[in-house]
Formats: C-alpha cells, structure tokens, sequence
C-alpha cells in the first residue's frame, strides 16, 4: 500500500508572499516535493523554472486560463460561442508547462465555465454539453502528444459557485463516458463533493478509477482539514490510501489567521505503520 503524496496549492498558500518563486521555496520548506497552482501565467515561465528548480519541487497541476474574470468568465471549456478562446488558452496553458521546464508527469484542468447569465441551466445543458465535449476531445490529443492529462473539475454551485456548468461527479461521470479519451480524468474536491452530494466513502469507491487528482479542504470554513467541521480527513485520507489511490492529495484551503509562512507550516504525517493520516498545521 503505497503512502499519499501530498502538493502545496500555492494560489492558496504562502499568500504573504507576493511571488510565485518565494512560496515555491516555502512550499519545499514546509515539506511539499510537489505544487499545484490555479493560474501562473503572470510569472515568468523561465524565473518559476529557476524557482522550481532551486526548491526542488515539482508543478504538478494547472488550470487553463479563465477568460476574462473581469466579465465574470471561470473557464470557457463549455461556453458556446468561446470556443478559438478555449483552444487558444489550452495552448498557451501547454506552452507554459513546457517553458517551466516540468520533469513529473502533469495534469491540466480543463474549466468548464459558467452558465451564461440569465439563462436557464436546464434550457442550456445540451448545447453546454455538446460544446464541452467537443472541447475536451480537442485536448485530449493536444495533451497526449506531450504526455499531459486533462482534468474536469465539478465546482459546488450551492455555495462557491452558483452558475458553474460541472457541479456533480455523477455529471462529470456521464460526460467522461461520453468522451471516451483515457487521457482525461476526473478531478476530486471533497469540499465541492461533500456540499453537493456527501456520501463521499462511497462516491470514492465508485469513481476512484475515474479520478486522477485529489484536493481537500474543510467544510463548511474551507480552512485547515484538521480544523472543526464535517470532514474526518484521518478517515478520508485512509480510505483513498487503502483503495490504492496513486495521484497526488492537493492542499487548497484558506489558512485561519495570518502570518508568515512558519507558523502555519503545514505537513503529512503518517501515524507509524497504520493507514491513518493527519494533515496537519504547525
């Protein structure tokens, strides 16, 4: 039974850091070998290559660019009308990875976007979903060409995101059916899946062979997993690590307090030789 690995989220953590090179290095510092961000397109791809490597940590995921948040875009994979702004942000996504200087095996999730407003969800699925599958195929041979995988992310739209598109593994599921590319995968958030669906021990064990990426956070604060709320992480970690879960654990949550970096450090800690794990913060 291999041991969970665990990435920093550093668009996350390690705010007080204005630059993207500085948390890499606080990352490593707090015991992170891996990272994963949102969006790093305002950095230089070659000072974040230097950074990464000084630190000594791997990227190992990445959105693809937004669109204009200004406007209220959240991804463009499932919005008719944007698709030459997909494709183009998918390029430029790929180009980034490459001038970075990646050695590990990365993944890219594919944002699915936001109902167009003040239109009906149920009106719009069809062509939504059309227009994201045609998308997703798009990138998945742009992404197997550089041995890249494709990720879809369901987002809560209870709380976080009311008019998101992909809100539900079950809807995520159909739509990889769908799509039948080996090389796009389901992205786990146990926050987002918890507010929409709970039943998490058993959503895990039916799409695990789904899944190629896992980010945790508490609920209903979004903080800390070892902070007060519904979530027993010793019990989730070690469900994902007795089901032989290989990918990485992303740790995207909003730390309590502020501070400098070091006294909210945050490490994996294998309780002996048990399954059991607690994420931690010191």
């Amino acid at each position: 039974m291999a041991p969970l690995r665990f990435c920093a989220n550093v668009s996350w953590l390690f705010t007080e850091l204005p630059d993207f090179g500085q948390r890499l290095h606080a990352a490593a510092a707090a015991g992170f070998r891996a990272v994963e961000a949102a969006w790093l397109y305002d950095s230089d791809p070659l000072e974040l290559q230097r950074a990464r490597r000084a630190a000594g940590v791997e990227v190992v995921l990445i959105n693809t660019p937004p669109g204009d948040l200004d406007r209220g875009d959240l991804g463009l994979g499932a919005v008719p009308g944007r698709e030459a702004d997909f494709r183009r942000g998918l390029d430029l996504a790929v180009q980034y990875v490459l001038m970075t200087g990646r050695r590990s095996p990365l993944r890219i999730h594919l944002m699915a976007g936001r109902v167009p407003a003040g239109s009906d969800r149920t009106l719009v699925y069809r062509d939504m979903e059309a227009v994201f599958l045609q998308n997703l195929s798009y990138a998945a041979d742009v992404l197997s060409k550089e041995g890249m995988t494709g990720l879809i992310e369901p987002i809560n739209t209870r709380i976080t995101e009311p008019r998101y598109f992909l809100d539900s593994p079950h809807q995520a599921s159909e739509i990889l059916e769908k799509l039948g590319k080996e090389n796009i995968r389901l992205q786990m958030d146990v926050f987002h899946w918890q507010i929409m669906d709970g039943n998490l021990t058993e959503n895990i064990r039916k799409y695990l062979p789904l899944i190629g990426h896992v980010q945790i956070a508490q609920v209903p604060g979004r903080n800390e997993p070892d902070s007060d709320g519904e979530l027993d992480f010793r019990y989730l970690l070690g469900t994902l690590e007795r089901l032989g879960y290989r990918g990485y654990v992303g740790c995207e949550y909003k730390p309590r307090g502020q501070g400098p970096p070091r006294t909210r450090r945050m490490s994996a800690v294998r309780r002996g030789n048990s399954s059991r794990w607690l994420v931690r913060t010191t």
